[in-house]
């Protein structure tokens, strides 16, 4: 595997080249502004084009990531009653984990209140200034949302495809959920099939995953200059001032990241996984890294699928289950942004809301954290619903749209964090030592 190039560690590259693009935007915007013809044109043609091809590039590698390692892996837990033991207790850990986030956010924001101490007049510009795309994302996630099916028919209509191929192909976005739910379907059906029968099908999808994974390793040489395109093009947009105007926003939701991260997550990997917090953390710092700087859980799952593999010792079949899942469907992070900006945003627009309608903000925070795609800002569209279902103008979404990019790193840490959490937790408790040597990284000229 690519760890380090020319004795540079990758995810100290990667690092470096985070710091620097933020920095070289942030600076630029200060001083050329960010209407300046010269650093649009830079931002437009180059920085931007640039980290788009390294995110297209991993997102590409999804789905026959996705596909083969989850067949595989299935197949690889081979007994069904053992399959629905890790479904389970997968399960059960995403929920009780999600709603403590949520609760986290809440308490947060009830007791911080940052909806209360944002100035009018800055809350008014924010809205003016981003207006139109929020009126946009609005009308896209109000349409999308309406139907006359029942609650249920629509979780199976959401969940189960009619047609795999249209699901991968028919929008540029491939609906992921439906391709986890056939992968899955497809991997238990393969451990009812004879062992000579279904071989050759295992063996195709092993030499796809090996494939994807070097293809990965390649793209992965892209990282530091990509990463510093993304961050230079983000800062030279929005500037430093906008994180200052939001700061009390981004202050509640980052302490509530924080707490979760080195709180809850310390506590869950020291008591059930057997590892000391210090040793996890720095054993995943290259997906953590990786997670920050795309923003996107899918973009991340090839690097939580090594590290989870070879620094934690983590058996394959099980990370293949439950990282690859657990990309769509395990999203703590997501889950608290959601709580914090819903409230964040019902106190601005001076709607003070009930427990109960705060506890129903819980439940759909968690729902949402489990239905919400590992994309760039795939949490706008479900905070938008719910918003109108409370009352709240949806199109004050614009106010938060600035920084939600800068947020939306810091929260696809937690979540792939909480992935290779549930991995630990699920290996030791099916019986297996963790914690192997990490490899020595290999040596690779470019």
């Amino acid at each position: 595997m690519v760890e380090s190039v020319r004795g540079i560690p990758l995810h100290t590259k990667i690092l470096i080249g985070l710091v620097l693009g933020a920095l070289a935007g942030g600076t630029l915007n200060s001083i050329m502004g960010a209407a300046s013809p010269n650093l649009i044109f830079l931002v437009d043609q180059i920085t931007n084009p640039v980290g788009q091809l390294f995110l297209r590039l991993l997102l590409l590698l999804v789905v026959p990531l996705v596909f083969s390692s989850l067949v595989v892996g299935v197949a690889g837990l081979g007994d069904l009653r053992r399959i629905g033991r890790i479904g389970v207790k997968s399960l059960i850990y995403t929920l009780v984990i999600s709603a403590i986030s949520v609760l986290i956010g809440l308490t947060l924001a009830n007791t911080i209140k940052p909806g209360k101490r944002i100035d009018p007049a800055v809350s008014a510009q924010l809205e003016q200034r981003y207006a139109q795309d929020a009126t946009k994302r609005v009308e896209t996630a109000l349409d999308s949302a309406k139907s006359d099916d029942a609650p249920f028919l629509k979780v199976i209509k959401t969940i189960v495809p009619t047609n795999i191929f249209y699901s991968l192909g028919g929008k540029e976005t491939p609906d992921m959920l439906g391709l986890m739910f056939f992968a899955l379907f497809l991997g238990v059906c393969v451990t009812m099939v004879e062992k000579e029968t279904a071989a050759p099908l295992i063996s195709v999808l092993e030499a796809v995953f090996a494939a994807t994974t070097v293809a990965i390793q390649v793209v992965m040489r892209l990282g530091p200059y990509a990463v510093f395109c993304l961050l230079f093009t983000m800062t030279a947009r929005f500037g430093f001032g906008l994180l200052v105007s939001l700061g009390w926003f981004v202050l509640t939701v980052v302490i509530g990241l924080a707490l979760h991260m080195f709180g809850v997550y310390s506590a869950s990997v020291w008591l059930l996984s057997g590892i000391r917090p210090l040793d996890f953390f720095r054993r995943i710092k290259t997906a953590m890294i990786t997670a920050f700087s795309t923003s996107s859980s899918n973009a991340t799952l090839p690097t939580a699928l090594r590290v989870s593999e070879e620094n934690l010792g983590v058996p394959r079949d099980i990370n293949s289950f439950v990282l690859t899942v657990g990309a769509t469907a395990n999203q703590n992070g997501t889950a608290l942004y959601e709580g914090v900006t819903v409230l964040f945003l019902a106190q601005l627009a001076g709607v003070d809301l009930s427990m109960g309608q705060q506890l129903m903000v819980v439940y759909l925070a968690i729902l949402g954290g489990v239905g919400t795609a590992g994309v760039p800002s795939g949490s706008i569209p479900f905070i938008i619903l719910v918003l109108a279902q409370i009352g709240v103008n949806p199109a004050l979404i614009g106010i938060i749209l600035g920084v939600d990019r800068i947020l939306d790193m810091c929260r696809t840490t937690l979540n792939v964090t909480g992935d290779i959490t549930i991995a630990t937790y699920v290996a030791r408790s099916e019986g297996y030592e963790l914690l192997k040597e990490i490899p020595e990284p290999a040596k690779v000229d470019l």
